[in-house]
């Protein structure tokens, strides 16, 4: 497992999350730590997770900066039931 940065910002995306919100935010926090990680547990929330990894990524072309997004699965423990989510890390190229 890669070392984070100690300010990485954590999104726990839903279905109902707002991609061009969460785009704005991803942008605004990769613009200030360097990136950011989305949880996404479900398909709905998964979709909506890299619709704004996306948006964020024409967001800050503009500023000349290049995102990528290095996906992954993460175990997520609630309840008393182990459940598999989406690790969307997102960071500069």
């Amino acid at each position: 497992m890669e070392a984070l940065n100690l300010r990485t910002e954590v999104f726990k995306v839903a279905q109902r999350s707002n991609a061009s919100s969460l785009a704005g935010a991803i942008a605004a926090r990769v613009k200030e730590s360097g990136c950011c990680e989305l949880h996404a547990m479900g398909p709905h929330a998964a979709n909506q997770a890299l619709k704004a990894a996306a948006i964020a990524k024409g967001f800050l072309a503009d500023a000349g900066i290049e995102l990528v997004v290095i996906p992954s699965f993460l175990a997520v423990t609630t309840e008393g039931e182990t459940r598999t989510a989406m690790r969307l890390l997102v960071e500069p190229r």
